[in-house]
This record gives C-alpha cells, structure tokens and sequence, in this order.
C-alpha cells in the first residue's frame, strides 16, 4: 500500500498545531485516493458513501471554524491590550501601580448599558497531603456511618473522586471545606486539603454584558474570550 506523508496532503492553519480542513484524497493517474488514518491510499471505489459524506461534513465546519477561532483570538487579545493600555493611563494619572492581579476590574459604559469585566482564574494543583486528608475523612465515615446522612457520606466519598483524565473533582473538595463538623479529626482533613491546594497558574476571562435599560437584568454577549 502506497504512504504519504500528512505535511502532503494539509497545510497549517491559523492556529499552532492545527490541519487545514484541505480534501482527504489525492489524485493519481486520474483516480481518486482516500487517505486513511493511518496515512495509507484507498481507491475511491473502496470507501462507502457514508464516510465521504462525514468526512465532507467535518472538514465543511472546520473550515468555517478555523477562521473564526482565529478572530475570536484576534479580538481576545486585542481587548485585553486596551484594557491594560486603559489601567496604564490611570497609573498614570494617578502616578501608582495597580495593586492585585489583572484581573477583578470592571468597566461601563456612560449610560450604564454596557458593561465589561475582566476575572483571573487561578489554576490549582492538590499536593500529597490530599491523600492524607482522604485517610482521615475514611476513618470518620466509617465510625459515622450508622448515624450520618447517607446524602452527607455521598457528598464526602464523591468529593475524593477523580475523572477518566485523573482529574481531581476541584469543587467537591472545596464543597467539603464549607461543612461545619466540629470533630477533630475533621477539622485535621480540611488543613490538610488547604495545605494540599497549590496555585500554579492563571487564566486571564472577559465577560461582556448589555442591558436595555439600568432597571434591566444584565445579557451576557457570549464569546469565548479566555485568555490562552
């Protein structure tokens, strides 16, 4: 079977990493080649209807998508750029450097229409101490388990969970933090998770909003803007 190299057959896009949603199939001696997953040529006769026509959907919104994923990130940091050009001239003014992050500001419009805010998400990684949090929130449940809440041990055993990625679920364990058991060992699980709870990044969000008039409730314009 005949191979070709994928740098053949697509050309970058817009964004770093990206394919082109160019056709799947090259032409040789006059007949049509499907290029398979694994890089191999399939006659044209060979491949059925349905997966040309999927492949003609796919590469059909991809094709619009690449373009608009590139303005969305065009206008992202262009908005960024004159938010922070905009606190540089209240520095300035001011003659002193913002305090915090870039991040908890909001602007409106004149009429108070419109409204742009501008919030950090930290990212956060849970260390070794988790586990040790896990080993004394078990021995709680299994001495509680005859008089506390089944709903109460769901919310607890969930809270340690991760998902298909190893993901830890984040907001079951923060969910925890918020129970008020006065037990001391409980008390020692919740330090652990806290102490367990590193910041390791930031993420930039701009959140765009309208309303008709000041009595109305905001209208989020929904864009994904997130900072990459």
């Amino acid at each position: 079977m005949t191979r070709v190299n994928a740098a053949d057959t697509a050309s970058a896009g817009p964004g770093d990493g990206v394919v082109s949603p160019a056709n799947g199939w090259r032409e040789i001696d006059d007949k049509r080649y499907w290029i398979n997953a694994d890089g191999g040529l399939i006659p044209d006769v060979a491949v059925k209807d349905a997966d040309k026509l999927q492949d003609e959907l796919v590469r059909r919104i991809i094709g619009f998508a690449l373009p608009l994923s590139a303005q969305v990130a065009r206008f992202r940091q262009h908005s960024f750029d004159d938010v922070d050009a905009f606190v540089a001239l209240l520095e300035q003014e001011y003659d002193a450097k913002r305090g915090g992050s870039k991040g908890n500001l909001t602007f409106t419009s004149y009429d108070g229409l419109l409204k742009i805010t501008v919030a950090v998400a930290e990212n956060i990684e849970f260390g070794p101490e988790l586990q040790v949090a896990k080993g004394i929130v078990d021995e709680c449940l299994r001495e509680w388990s005859a008089d506390s809440r089944a709903e109460i041990q769901t919310l607890i055993t969930r809270a340690f969970d991760v998902d298909s990625q190893g993901r830890i679920n984040r907001t079951g364990l923060i969910s925890l933090l918020r129970l008020q058991i006065a037990d001391d060992r409980w008390q020692r699980a919740m330090k652990a998770i806290r102490d367990s709870m590193r910041v390791i990044g930031s993420k930039r969000y701009l959140r765009i909003h309208w309303r008709d008039n000041a009595q109305a409730a905001w209208q989020a314009i929904t864009i994904d803007v997130s900072a990459g």
